[in-house]
């Protein structure tokens, strides 16, 4: 049976939802574990949560906001929750972004301090990161301040599992659940405030759509400063009943799929192209417990469906805005193609696009969608979307059964000649000529047709004669046709899995200009 969505469920603060899941699903059901292969039950975690938050309390004092750059883990979750705990507000820090980003998104968020472990530091090579961080924001490592802890604070964790609501600080549902970043794909990362009533209304959400079934496993090597590694990987979980394991990187491709297999998971979030990589690297009984695969952030190639034959693979649509998940496919209902149908109480509407004949611009209004954004200009002013709208960006079409075709970004069309292409559509062209290559398409300005397409791709001796011929034998349009091609040995993503165009866009235009 799926979960009902409820009118309470927007009124729920997140650690109300967490003690609420502990009395419902029992305190010694094992929920959640990491490689260190410790796992915890809720009791366990709760009390964990309650001991670091008396550590953290002696040393981040009166301050609001506290950074986390931590790896996915079960650390990690307890961190999260410890500041919840404390009535803190996590920022979580993008440790892939660079150091320009992350001093911008410190600065913006107004923090002091960052929690980090030297243990993840020395494994991530992050060294000068933080050494450059040092100079703006106090690092705290867990590492260190665990060492503090005494048999008076142990007691006090005790007794607080056992009374949570009577320790944990007060908070509303009403009142911010974390501050996150937008990835930066398009340009540079903008601070989305999302409250805890949009993190838990996403989850009720998301269990309204599709039935989780708590005897499952959920397998998360998504980074949690990402929306989807965060609230489907994580929070989900932890309030849906469904025991998770925690991995710290979902670059491990050798690595993953043989811990698929050995921790039995149900459940995967990724993206297509990291599960593309875990089946290329993996056996088929790799993926056998597997009732089915979650992707978000870029579309699903027809190729990694053929890999995973036997398992579904649940494309989906999210944006951190809306905490992520916006639609999702269904196990028995799975349109390829598409990213699925809208989560329950979820409006839509399509604006239309000059130029683009079909579908429009999609706006969405929910429960999910974020309080607001903050810029560094105002950090304490949190700009709200207008009658709770949010601007996707992203031109869709939806069809008769509600099920959603993504088209494009409003910023991947180019105007060649007049005529509006969408730059999405270029780059699955090259993905039917070369499926077992990795391709981007971008656009530079053109003196004489106003712009022109540029494909970057790891095929080495790909040549627009290719394109030309599929382009003529299945009627696309000449426009639709890149006539440079950049040659990579890798086309860069960022943490998130997505496509890296702010790098790709920089190389397109210095090539182009040196021509």
């Amino acid at each position: 049976m799926k979960r009902a969505f409820k009118a309470s469920d927007t009124t729920t603060s997140l650690f109300d939802a967490l003690i609420e899941a502990q009395g419902r699903f029992g305190a010694n059901k094992i929920i959640i574990e990491d490689q260190d292969r410790k796992p915890l039950s809720y009791g366990m975690f709760i009390a964990g949560v309650f001991a670091l938050s008396r550590l953290l309390n002696r040393h981040v004092g009166d301050e609001g906001r506290v950074g986390m750059m931590l790896p996915t883990s079960a650390g990690g979750a307890v961190s999260f929750f410890a500041l919840h705990a404390l009535g803190k507000v996590p920022v979580m820090i993008n440790f892939t972004a660079g150091q320009a980003n992350v001093r911008a998104a410190a600065q913006t968020a107004q923090i002091k301090s960052v929690l980090t472990s030297r243990r993840f530091i020395e494994n991530a090579k992050l060294e000068d990161l933080v050494e450059a961080m040092s100079a703006y924001v106090r690092i705290i490592y867990l590492d260190d301040i665990r060492k503090e802890i005494s048999t008076t604070d142990k007691l006090y964790a005790l007794a607080a599992s056992k009374l949570p609501r009577l320790f944990a600080k007060k908070t509303k549902a009403s009142d911010i659940g974390v501050i996150l970043f937008t990835s930066g794909s398009f340009g540079s990362p903008r601070g989305v405030v999302l409250m805890q009533s949009n993190l838990v209304s996403n989850t009720r959400q998301i269990e309204a759509h599709i039935e989780l079934k708590p005897e499952w496993i959920a397998f998360n090597p998504m980074p949690i400063f990402h929306s989807l590694g965060l609230t489907g990987g994580v929070i989900l979980p932890l309030l849906a009943g469904l025991r998770s394991f925690q991995y710290p990187s979902p670059l491990h491709v050798k690595v993953i799929p043989g811990l698929l297999k050995e921790t039995k998971a149900s459940l995967l979030f990724s993206t297509d192209t990291f599960i593309n990589q875990y089946a290329r690297s993996g056996e088929p009984e790799d993926f056998r417990t597997l009732e089915f695969v979650v992707c978000g952030a870029e579309k699903v190639r027809e190729e990694t469906h053929n890999l995973f034959s036997g398992t579904p693979i649940l494309e989906g649509y999210g944006v951190t805005e809306c905490s992520p998940v916006v639609a999702v496919n269904f196990p028995d209902n799975n349109h390829h193609g598409t990213v699925g149908a809208m989560l329950p109480e979820m409006e839509a509407r399509l604006e239309p696009v000059e130029g683009i004949p079909v579908g429009g611009r999609l706006w969405v209004r929910g429960p999910n969608v974020m309080g607001g954004y903050i810029n560094s200009d105002a950090p304490d002013v949190i700009e709200a979307p207008k009658d709770g709208w949010h601007d996707t960006g992203d031109i869709v079409d939806i069809d008769g059964e509600g099920f959603i075709k993504i088209l494009g970004r409003a910023k991947r069309f180019a105007k060649i000649a007049g005529e509006m292409v969408s730059l999405t559509a270029v780059e699955r062209i090259a993905e039917e000529v070369w499926p077992d290559n990795r391709h981007a398409v971008v656009a530079v300005s053109d003196d004489k047709k106003g712009e022109r397409l540029v494909l970057i791709t790891d095929k080495d001796d790909a040549d627009v004669s290719r394109l030309t011929l599929w382009a003529k034998e299945n009627g696309a349009p000449v426009l639709a046709i890149p006539k440079k091609i950049l040659k990579v040995e890798v086309v860069p993503v960022l943490g998130s899995g997505k496509t890296d165009y702010v790098t790709l866009q920089k190389l397109a235009d210095v090539e182009t200009r040196a021509a």
